[in-house]
């Protein structure tokens, strides 16, 4: 396991760490608190980060990035499905 790899998971596990009341607060109150074009760019740009961390088999961080991806693709889902604050 390359030193970098640790890292990033590292601070990947914060961002998904940081999100998860955001995800909870969104299904609380029923309402989509985060914009959809700040909410697709991250998570589609997430996702092809996490593309890129595979194809360096950096396996801890793709893994990471993808779930922090999907919360971003939940709070996405949300403000589709409860519509503005």
């Amino acid at each position: 396991m390359l030193w970098q790899d640790i890292i990033i998971s590292i601070s990947n596990i914060l961002f998904s760490y940081a999100l998860i009341p955001q995800v909870y607060h969104g299904f609380k109150k029923k309402k989509g608190f985060i914009t959809l074009q700040t909410s697709l760019l991250t998570f589609v740009g997430l996702y092809a980060i996490a593309i890129a961390f595979l194809t360096f088999k950096l396996y801890f961080s793709m893994t990471i990035t993808a779930i922090t991806g999907t919360f971003w693709v939940i709070l996405f889902l949300q403000r589709l499905i409860y519509g503005k604050a």
